[in-house]
């Protein structure tokens, strides 16, 4: 808590000092002009049109510091070809019309349009740049920004997150925002019970994780007032770094997809590291209760699977050994279907076992 305070302070303080240096250049230029009078104007008038013009610099520096490396290295390059460009046009009409101020005003009109025209061109076409063609700056921007991982609410208060981050597989910056913070302090405050404790569980997953001298955990303050919706604060978050959105929440993830954003689900990583079952394999069940059809008997796997077994009634409290016959998936998960091993337990006309799987 203290290091985040001490950064948060330090941002602060960074910030104020951008907006002295500002002011500052603000009143230089209207000072300068003010004594020098450029143009023949007064000196008010002067220093006015000299405020206004160190702002509007202000105002394009606040723009150019908001884009990518890709799109400003690109309006670079579309700025000096459109200058070299109109150069060349230049020297056409000088040699084409005579001297005077007409000429002097096309020449002029040509240029800013170049200009104009050659930063907007290379600010469009910057993201198309290709980052192993244009040398190591671009390369190493895209893989630190790839490397990032928006973690949400859900997926921190689930907890498996830390467990996977843990083993290696999982690598790069964890980024947590601040509203997701506010937003577990807000569960954790809860007069619910149930909702309290998870709130707390996800702090205590977060405190585990940044303990992890191995894994690097980022809290930023980057916040969109306009959005209300913290999964929606989430996505514009994710596009802003070009990262990675990690959840367990199935709306999310849908609407991720269809911002463009990509997304890791811990549910599907678990159903993915599920056990496959094949036709003819053999299993050890332990029968803990009995079905919802005649005769069934319900287990379960290590990872939470139910197991329901045909005509396994009379085995409750024991372990029992079944054989998978065949496979079906469905949409909801896989069915798979088999019989009793132990002849003891096997009627005469057995019917198929069903193992379900859920999610």
């Amino acid at each position: 808590m203290a290091g985040d305070f001490v950064l948060s302070l330090a941002g602060v303080v960074v910030g104020m000092d951008l907006i002295l240096l500002r002011i500052l250049f603000v009143s230089l230029v209207a000072a300068v002009c003010f004594f020098l009078k450029p143009f023949g104007v007064s000196a008010p008038l002067a220093a006015g049109g000299g405020a206004l013009a160190s702002a509007a610099v202000i105002v394009f520096e606040l723009r150019v510091r908001a884009l990518t490396l890709r799109p400003l290295i690109g309006a670079v390059i579309g700025s000096v070809l459109g200058i070299v460009g109109a150069s060349l046009f230049c020297l056409v009409l000088r040699s084409a019309l005579p001297a005077g101020a007409t000429t002097a005003a096309i020449q002029v009109f040509v240029l800013l349009v170049m200009t104009y025209v050659g930063l907007l061109v290379g600010t469009s076409k910057g993201e198309l740049l290709n980052p192993a063609a244009l040398g190591v700056i671009f390369s190493g921007e895209k893989s630190q920004r790839r490397s990032f991982k928006v973690l949400d609410t859900s997926v921190i208060i689930d907890g498996r997150i830390a467990d996977v981050a843990e083993t290696g597989f999982m690598d790069g910056v964890f980024v947590i925002p601040e509203f997701v913070l506010r937003e577990l302090q807000t569960v954790a405050d809860s007069p619910d019970s149930s909702k309290r404790q998870r709130g707390r569980r996800g702090l205590d997953m977060l405190q585990r994780m940044q303990s992890n001298a191995n894994l690097e955990i980022q809290i930023v303050t980057d916040d969109f007032p306009a959005i209300k919706e913290v999964d929606l604060k989430l996505l514009e978050l994710a596009k802003k770094w070009e990262a990675k959105v990690v959840t367990n929440d199935f709306n999310l993830n849908k609407v991720a997809h269809l911002h463009q954003v990509d997304v890791l689900n811990v549910n599907d990583l678990a159903n993915a590291l599920k056990p496959v079952v094949l036709p003819g394999e053999k299993m050890q069940i332990l029968i803990l209760k009995e079905g919802k059809e005649f005769n069934q008997g319900v287990g379960y796997l290590d990872d939470g699977t139910m197991v329901v077994v045909d005509h396994a009634r009379r085995a409750i409290g024991r372990s029992v050994e079944i054989a998978v016959t065949s496979v079906l998936q469905t949409a909801s998960g896989k069915m798979i279907f088999g019989r009793l091993e132990d002849a003891g337990l096997r009627p005469d006309a057995t019917r198929g076992a069903a193992v379900e799987f859920t999610h």
